[in-house]
């Protein structure tokens, strides 16, 4: 299979069907026979496309009278994948980006293949004409089309952080994040595990703050990997075993993963609990809770519970019964773009005005489940404040028996400097890392 054509197919899966763009690699990976230089050079052809999507738009404007929103799937998507070659990678001579771009529009889109390469050599002719809108007369517009975000969200960042903070944000969400992966101290030593990596020729470098999540560099389809399928190891961001490490979970308690899938925060707490105890894991969703069983199952971890439950729901039967509470809410996601750039095109406004009622809910339910002295996490993998600190504010201002703990001093490295916060707020640009909310609230009576 051609890398691009598989890129081709992801990008419609991606954009038509709505399909996340790992899962839609993933499936054509596995469906497919690729070498390992056509899937570096096809996951770089979709996450470059979906990076830059709105400024590829933008230039197809420039160099085409047919508008976009009339154009066949394949013909835009195949035009974008051409630009994608021509303006940003180097390495690939301009006459395989167009030419390998018409062949394939000869594939599934025929009529329009004379078209195709006609903006395409077009653009290859006149690269050093595009031009970006002026910032001095619209800044939103500037910005949205520079860094591809649409111009409801750098509004949204702008309304809340200063210009420069947001420029790097934008800047840092069309990076490529570092792999993150947590050593599985049930089953290997975080130093045997370190070396079986480095023997393996691996590049690893290892957190402070959470000593067995490590940085690998040279690891390709880890889930592929030996020390994957034997449960050494688990995929997860280090905001995500932020996360746990703050619940900081013990031996034989009993902890409520409210909304757990696919199940990384929730095998950790097992982990730190040494696998003695209960975690009831919970989520609304069938097939997700069998991700958690799958990956409790590799990871040699027998104290979880799956339960289909929904968390803006109240189970009177759990009242006053747990010691930990995990509440990982569902959320826009605006803190993940970097790993799925999709969300950028998907999320909007009104999305987020809808989600913190439900966000609120579920911390309202949750809370109630604590015994007197059970501490509770809140956490969310976005940076709108609408989700996360106001969120925390309401949920306070309406109850009396919980006070927030403050975590800000344990992991002031993560604080920006001279700030008092109790809560965590992590950021790709100024931590390299997804972004991530993370508060912690005890019942006191």
């Amino acid at each position: 299979m051609n890398p691009r054509e598989g890129a081709l197919t992801v990008l419609y899966e991606v954009n038509q069907n709505k399909a996340f763009s790992n899962i839609a690699l993933n499936k054509e990976i596995r469906n497919n026979s690729y070498s390992q230089l056509d899937k570096s050079l096809m996951t770089e052809l979709i996450y470059g496309v979906l990076e830059n999507q709105i400024y590829i738009d933008y230039v197809i404007g420039q160099f085409s009278t047919f508008k976009i929103n009339k154009m066949n799937p394949y013909t835009l998507n195949l035009l974008r994948l051409g630009i994608y070659q021509l303006l940003f990678l180097d390495k690939i001579p301009g006459f395989a980006a167009v030419n390998e771009s018409v062949n394939l529009s000869k594939k599934y889109c025929k009529k329009t293949s004379g078209f195709v390469n006609g903006v395409l050599r077009n653009i290859q002719r006149n690269k050093e004409k595009i031009k970006l809108p002026n910032p001095k007369k619209n800044t939103i517009k500037y910005l949205s089309v520079k860094y591809s975000h649409p111009e409801w969200l750098v509004k949204t960042f702008l309304e809340n952080f200063d210009s420069d903070f947001t420029e790097n944000l934008l800047k840092a969400n069309n990076t490529r994040p570092d792999l993150y992966i947590r050593i599985n101290t049930l089953k290997i030593s975080i130093k045997d595990c370190i070396n079986l990596l480095e023997e393996e020729g691996y590049t690893v470098k290892q957190n402070s703050l959470i000593p067995e999540s490590l940085i690998v560099k040279g690891l390709h389809n880890i889930e592929e990997s030996n020390l994957y399928k034997k449960g050494y190891i688990q995929i997860q961001d280090f905001s995500s075993m932020l996360v746990a490490k703050i619940l900081d979970p013990k031996e034989n308690e009993f902890i409520i993963d409210v909304c757990s899938a696919p199940g990384g925060k929730t095998t950790h707490m097992a982990q730190l609990m040494n696998n003695k105890g209960k975690i009831i894991a919970r989520d609304i969703h069938e097939h997700k809770l069998k991700l958690v069983k799958n990956n409790a199952k590799r990871l040699g971890i027998n104290i979880i519970e799956t339960e289909n439950f929904s968390g803006d729901n109240l189970d009177e039967k759990l009242l006053d019964k747990a010691d930990k509470i995990l509440v990982d809410a569902p959320c826009s996601g605006l803190g993940i773009i970097r790993r799925k750039p999709e969300i950028k095109y998907r999320k909007h406004l009104e999305d987020i005005n809808t989600i913190t009622n439900i966000q609120y809910d579920i911390l309202k339910n949750a809370s109630k489940y604590l015994k007197i002295g059970g501490e509770l996490v809140y956490s969310t993998c976005t940076i709108d404040n609408r989700e996360n600190k106001e969120i925390i504010d309401k949920f306070f201002n309406k109850n009396s028996n919980f006070e927030l703990i403050n975590i800000g001093e344990k992991y002031k490295e993560l604080i920006p400097s001279g700030s008092d916060q109790a809560t965590i707020q992590l950021y790709p640009n100024t931590h390299n890392t997804d972004g991530f909310f993370i508060s912690k609230i005890k019942r006191i009576k």
